[in-house]
């Protein structure tokens, strides 16, 4: 039977994950190309020979998403994939738009059907959208797990952006890892708070190969998603976490709604921040599509390591970078601080942005005032250096949770934002030692 041609569309994460479950020793299908976007400099890269398998000696050339309609006919191809997250309805009909008028299917996988099973028990923390609160979720349940008595591991959602054959399977127990696997900020992002808790990490772009690992040292095993994309590993128990400050995505995301539609738990979290009205708005909507999840809720706690330099103070804002740009937040975690720590003014980081930074102003023209903390290579690293130090203002407020100042020098004073989860009841810790206890684990 001939095969059918196919392209993953994707980002440098699910859209790999994907090709290695279901299609690298298929020999019913031939997948002449990924796309890229969402993520800058992923493009004119290979998925290499390494990772590819014997049906791809060559690698799979991995090209911008904007190519799409020319690769199609090209190549002939019979279906594309869609395999990256955080994306709007909208967005993904446009895209499967896109794919049907130049001739092929448009297909959307089960996580079902893409899911490695383990052999010890799988805790997912997963969202409804990028921003809210998976690792800090995530930080709180691990801790709290390791305080019954269980050796714990992390497994984060893959950001392979470097030289993928290196990738394969990384481990992190300490902060200099960050520096052998060059590490981007937005993986830092991830990375360094697990590290700084005490907890082993994996990440990489072999997930087989990551979870077999994980498990030799591990009594439980911990997902911590990415975005809002589904688990890469089969759940025994799934929690989903949805942010009211952005009231009604969790119904027009993809796929978010298919976490919250998927989950065990549904946790509501920056309650402190949020209206009745947001509240209200997002325990409806979720109710509707998952009847049998329990609902718990949660405070997002806002810290600062030196408040004397935003009291009064004109401050640059920086947040997470991920979460503000195509994770849409208004606001993040700097913005609450310097709120609550009566900042005089916040300056508009627009008028200062340089090189790389100028262009992620100019790609997501919804920011307001906040710097995303862009860092995917050298060069954006660098421009964001430039954009800080070019900032008229008395301080810097870092929300990213990587230590901003351990990165770059900056001829400025920072102050260092942290956020913790701060579960309201105890309904969320019972249900997680009622798991371990169903699983026998203690």
């Amino acid at each position: 039977m001939e095969r059918k041609n196919i392209i993953i569309i994707g980002a440098a994460g699910r859209d790999f994950d994907n090709f290695n479950v279901l299609f690298r020793n298929n020999r019913d299908y031939n997948v002449v190309a990924f796309t890229a976007t969402q993520i800058p400099f992923i493009t004119n890269r290979m998925y290499p020979k390494e990772l590819s398998g014997r049906l791809y000696p060559n690698g799979i050339k991995i090209h911008d998403e904007s190519e799409l309609p020319q690769l199609i006919k090209k190549h002939k191809v019979d279906a594309c994939i869609l395999s990256y997250s955080d994306l709007s309805y909208n967005r993904v009909m446009s895209i499967g738009s896109i794919v049907n008028a130049n001739g092929a299917d448009f297909w959307l996988l089960s996580p079902e059907h893409t899911m490695i099973k383990s052999t010890k028990p799988i805790i997912a923390i997963c969202a409804v959208r990028t921003g809210s609160g998976k690792t800090q979720t995530t930080r709180y349940v691990s801790t709290l797990l390791r305080k019954l008595g269980l050796r714990v591991v992390i497994v984060r959602h893959p950001m392979p952006y470097g030289i993928l054959k290196e990738q394969m399977v990384e481990r992190f127990t300490k902060l200099s890892d960050l520096d052998k696997y060059k590490c981007t900020i937005e993986e830092r992002e991830d990375y360094e708070p697990h590290i700084r808790n005490g907890f082993t990490i994996y990440s990489g772009v072999d997930y087989e190969k990551i979870l077999r690992a994980a498990e030799k040292e591990a009594d439980i095993v911990i997902w911590d998603g990415g975005n809002n994309d589904a688990p890469f590993f089969k759940p025994d128990f799934m929690i989903t976490v949805a942010d009211p400050l952005r009231a009604g995505n969790e119904l027009d995301y993809y796929p978010g709604e298919i976490c919250a539609r998927m989950a065990d738990v549904l946790l509501i979290n920056k309650v402190n921040s949020a209206t009745k009205e947001q509240l209200d708005k997002v325990v409806k909507n979720l109710k509707s599509i998952n009847k049998g999840a329990m609902i718990f809720y949660a405070n997002s706690i806002v810290k600062v390591d030196k408040p004397k330099l935003i009291t009064g103070k004109r401050v640059l804002i920086v947040e997470d970078g991920p979460s503000i740009t195509h994770g849409q937040m208004l606001f993040g975690a700097g913005t609450i601080a310097a709120r609550d720590y009566m900042a005089a003014e916040f300056v508009d980081a627009k008028k200062y942005a340089v090189g790389t930074i100028k262009d992620v102003f100019e790609k997501y023209p919804y920011l307001d005032k906040e710097l995303p903390a862009m860092g995917y290579s050298p060069k954006q690293i660098n421009d964001l250096k430039k954009t800080i130090d070019a900032a008229d203002c008395d301080s810097v407020v870092s929300a990213t949770p990587t230590i901003l100042e351990n990165l770059i020098k900056v001829n400025k004073p920072i102050a260092q934002v942290s956020y913790d989860l701060a579960p309201k009841g105890g309904g969320l810790d019972m249900e997680i030692k009622r798991f371990a206890k169903q699983k026998g684990l203690i």
